[in-house]
């Protein structure tokens, strides 16, 4: 099972934990979280006036090779006005626009969605049980 929170971050209320959300899933194939600012497919919704969030931003997909992936999925923009880290243990990495990573298995970490113009964030934890 893959457990995620996320929580949406502006600079006044940096750590702040109020209006963290959850979501999980089971780990077999096809099995997919979303994080965006589209309700209707996203488990995971940032506020609709963030733009700096792709209506479909991250895409946590269980694979066929039993790994769970990660994808910065292509916006409708040729270039994003965000950037995203992934951070597991003390190593952080920027994910590439339209890359895909997988995740450790039994692990957990953190994928950040930085705003480029302005001091927001939005803070997606995750966990991997085994």
């Amino acid at each position: 099972m893959l457990e995620l929170t996320m929580a949406s971050v502006s600079g006044a209320d940096a750590g702040a934990t109020a209006g963290m959300l959850m979501a999980d899933a089971p780990s077999e194939p096809g099995a997919v979280l979303r994080v965006g600012r589209d309700k209707s497919v996203c488990r995971l919704v940032t506020p609709d006036d963030w733009l700096f969030v792709s209506r479909v931003h991250l895409e946590f997909l269980y694979g066929p090779d039993g790994v769970w992936h990660l994808t910065w999925l292509r916006g409708s923009q040729a270039e994003p006005s965000s950037e995203v880290r992934l951070r597991v243990g003390e190593h952080t990495r920027p994910l590439p626009y339209g890359g895909t990573v997988p995740l450790p298995h039994g692990g957990d970490g953190e994928v950040v969605i930085q705003d480029r113009t302005a001091p927001r964030s939005v803070n997606v934890g995750f966990y991997h049980e085994v």
